[in-house]
């Protein structure tokens, strides 16, 4: 007889899939309140502070308005040396470079073939006075005779003529040797004139003068050095107007400042010289030269620099440095700092620049700051720690015009 179960014996009930899920859920809860309490136990981290930017209160001046174009410099007379007659080059009789006076010898060519010629004529030349006696001495003869009938005058006025031949042929033949002389002398190649001897385009032992008048050096007169540049259309209008009215103002004329190329001022002012007839169709620019007063010859031809004259003045002008300007497509931004210190990216309108500064003619007023340094790294309403900075007046000479920005910025 097969006894069941009693109730100290049964097997225990596993548990169900329900339970199971209660337990799990419960211990994530539990782990994601611990998360939460740990979280909110750590202190919160404070913002960044703002970023520390240099800025500068804007400058206000009067400031000059030039009309400023780029050239370059010619002596006051630019004279090529060459050769005038065919022969090996001796020798270079002068330095290089150096300043030479009117008649000093600065090459000698081989004279000794054109001395030859020389003395050929002077013996074509004895030869035709020969000639010429003799038939001197013939018109003296037959002059009596042909009084007498004793010969033809046929014959007298033949012997009339000869004479005539002879001495034309004289007179060429003395050209000749006065030719032979020239030809010798120049042999001696001197200076036209003062002034500063550029380097040799020859060396002894070379052939010149064969065909063509080779080229032997240049010589740049400096007392004055002229710089020859090409002038905008409008730009010499607006100075042709500004000349004319100081004309009729009764003041002098209008000077020219010549700028070089480390940035310094030429001492001396400069006077227009010449002024080309036209203007050119394909650039739109005027061909002028000026010329300024230069003493010690410190100003050399062939130096690039720029010209300026100024027409006008602005008054209490605001000036910015240009790396606080930032430009795309013709339209000019600068970071203004508002009072409580955040920044208002704003529009403005640059005209000229001054050296290492904009003239802004619109969008700033007098005691705006701006950001002079870190203007990419900024942005509007961004507040920041500002850095007091000085703008250094840097009126150095290169003033150079701006087209004006495009009518949707100066709306």
């Amino acid at each position: 007889m097969t006894k069941g179960p009693g109730r100290g014996s049964a097997a225990e009930k596993p548990p169900n899939e329900g339970e199971t899920s209660v337990r799990q859920m419960t211990i994530v809860v539990a782990g994601a309140l611990a998360v939460t309490a740990l979280a909110c136990a750590k202190k919160e981290a404070p913002p960044p502070a703002p970023p520390q930017i240099k800025v500068a209160t804007v400058l206000q001046r009067d400031v000059p308005v030039y009309i400023d174009v780029l050239g370059q410099t010619r002596g006051s007379t630019e004279i090529e040396v060459r050769a005038r007659v065919e022969g090996f080059l001796d020798s270079v009789d002068y330095k290089e470079g150096s300043f030479v006076q009117k008649g000093q010898l600065l090459y000698t060519i081989d004279r000794r073939p054109l001395e030859a010629n020389a003395a050929q004529a002077r013996g074509l030349e004895a030869e035709a006075e020969a000639q010429l006696a003799r038939a001197n001495q013939d018109v003296v003869r037959y002059e009596p005779l042909v009084a007498k009938n004793a010969i033809s005058r046929q014959d007298y006025e033949t012997a009339v003529q000869l004479k005539r031949a002879a001495a034309a042929k004289v007179e060429a033949s003395q050209a000749a040797v006065k030719r032979a002389d020239i030809d010798v002398s120049y042999t001696r190649v001197e200076s036209p004139a003062a002034g500063i001897a550029g380097k040799t385009e020859v060396y002894p032992g070379t052939l010149v003068g064969r065909g063509q008048s080779t080229l032997l050096t240049r010589i740049s007169q400096v007392d004055k050095i002229h710089v020859r540049l090409s002038i905008p259309e409008k730009d010499f209008l607006e100075y042709s107007r500004r000349k004319e009215e100081r004309k009729a103002k009764g003041l002098g004329p209008l000077k020219f400042e010549l700028v070089l190329s480390d940035g310094s001022v030429h001492p001396e002012k400069g006077d227009l010289v010449f002024v080309d007839r036209a203007v050119d169709a394909q650039t739109g620019t005027m061909l002028v030269e000026v010329a300024f007063p230069n003493p010690g010859g410190a100003v050399r031809p062939g130096q690039y620099a720029r010209v300026r004259v100024a027409i006008d003045e602005k008054k209490a002008a605001v000036l910015v440095p240009q790396r606080a300007v930032t430009e795309m497509q013709g339209v000019y931004n600068v970071a203004v700092v508002n009072p409580d210190d955040t920044i208002d990216l704003r529009m403005v309108q640059a005209s000229d620049r001054v050296g290492t500064l904009w003239v802004i003619d619109q969008g700033l007023k007098p005691g705006d700051r701006v950001v002079i340094e870190g203007v990419q790294k900024v942005r509007s309403g961004l507040k920041i720690t500002p850095v007091p900075a000085v703008i250094e007046d840097g009126a150095s000479p290169q003033v150079a015009a701006v087209p004006p920005a495009p009518a949707e910025a100066q709306k």
